[in-house]
């Protein structure tokens, strides 16, 4: 995009083209329809299931790894942590090696969870991508994949998809 296109004024600028705010708006939707679900049949929010299932899936054990994933301070994540590990969902676990470490850990319940939210992730993402055909998810999987390398923040993610054989079109 060119910067000289930006429209300078406000009233130029059309909140409905916005990439930005069309991506914001998608996510927000995507989050409540997953609250709506986890809530009524789990009894957590979205961010938690998906704590929960970051931690089953290797992907975040730490609490910094929470953080950097889902672009907020510690603080914030360790008042999370605190939630679910009150709930008796998850376990803190010091590092033998280097006491500073300290891993989390699903209990029993925790991991049961966890092991309900693909489903429900699934669930949600097939009402919002209704009527798309294969080769259009394929393409827009690969557009965002592309916007995140962009901002440098799509470390492993293209390996990740190419593991996963969803690499039709890896641009």
């Amino acid at each position: 995009m060119n910067v000289s296109s930006v429209p300078t004024e406000i009233r130029d600028y059309h909140l409905g083209e916005s990439v930005g705010y069309l991506l914001s708006r998608v996510k927000s939707s995507m989050s409540h329809l997953v609250t709506q679900r986890t809530m009524s049949e789990l009894g957590i929010t979205s961010t938690q299931g998906s704590i929960l299932f970051m931690v089953a899936s290797g992907k975040c054990l730490l609490a910094a790894e929470l953080a950097r994933e889902y672009g907020i301070n510690a603080s914030a994540v360790t008042r999370m942590i605190d939630r679910l590990e009150k709930r008796g969902l998850l376990t803190r676990l010091r590092c033998s090696d280097d006491r500073r470490v300290v891993r989390l850990a699903l209990t029993a319940e925790g991991q049961a969870i966890a092991e309900r939210m693909p489903p429900i992730f699934i669930s949600v993402l097939d009402k919002l991508l209704s009527g798309f055909t294969p080769e259009e998810v394929g393409f827009l999987k690969s557009m965002l994949r592309r916007a995140l390398l962009n901002s440098g923040e799509a470390t492993g993610l293209l390996c990740d998809a190419i593991a996963c054989g969803e690499d039709e079109n890896p641009a």
